[in-house]
Order: structure tokens, then C-alpha cells, then sequence
């Protein structure tokens, strides 16, 4: 099972795959190199909105960020056939597990959010 911190890792991969640079990433998000930079090494959190903007830029889906696998996409990336790369049930089960787990931290990341807003903002 993946912890949350591979989010972090997954960001910095994708990025390295399409050869863009922390200073591009940067630049496109309006944050300092440095500030990028604790992004991706999990020194700061991000949030749905900031996550939903590295998603952009990356070219991907926030759900490809959350469930971006190297290893996997190595291994698709070096076997030309999917016969020579099956997937397990195992393995989908773990998948959709650690979707869920994600969905759920985002979700309470989410609901937190909301509250505090109608706190500031009063409710509708």
C-alpha cells in the first residue's frame, strides 16, 4: 500500500518524464523554485485546488498524480505487448484501495476546508 507522501513522488516523476524543470513548474504555478521544490518533497502540503493546477500543467488527470506507478509505466513503457504485462486481480485490488484511502483524505481535506470557509463566510 502507498502512503500519502508518494503523491509527492509521483508529481516529481511525471514532471521528469515530460522533462519540464522545478523552475518551470514554478514559474507556471506563480511560486518561488524553493517553493516548488518543498512541494515535491513533501515539505509542505498541497491542496485540491494547487494539486488540480500541477495537474494542468503536467499535461494529466489529479487521479493519474494520485495513482502514477514508474514502475508500471516502465514496465508498459518496455513491453510493447499486454500479454507480456498482465495484471493481477491483486493488483487491481490494491489500486482501488489506495484510490479510496486517497479520495478519503482529500475528502476530509475537503470537508475541513468548507467549514472553515463558512465560518469566515456564513452559509448560503
Amino acid at each position: 500500500m502507498r502512503s500519502f507522501g508518494s503523491i509527492n513522488d509521483n508529481i516529481k516523476n511525471i514532471r521528469e518524464l515530460k522533462n519540464y524543470t522545478q523552475q518551470y513548474m514554478a514559474q507556471s504555478l506563480g511560486i518561488t523554485q524553493a517553493g516548488y521544490c518543498k512541494i515535491e518533497k513533501g515539505r509542505t502540503e498541497i491542496s485540491y485546488i494547487k494539486l488540480r493546477k500541477i495537474a494542468a500543467i503536467l499535461e494529466v488527470s489529479v487521479e493519474v498524480i494520485m495513482n502514477f506507478d514508474s514502475q508500471l509505466y516502465l514496465k508498459t513503457f518496455n513491453n510493447s505487448s499486454a500479454e507480456s504485462n498482465p495484471v493481477s486481480m491483486g493488483d487491481l485490488s490494491n489500486h482501488y484501495h489506495d484510490k479510496i484511502i486517497i479520495l478519503e483524505f482529500l475528502l476530509s481535506k475537503t470537508d475541513l476546508e468548507l467549514e472553515r470557509y463558512k465560518k469566515t463566510f456564513g452559509t448560503l
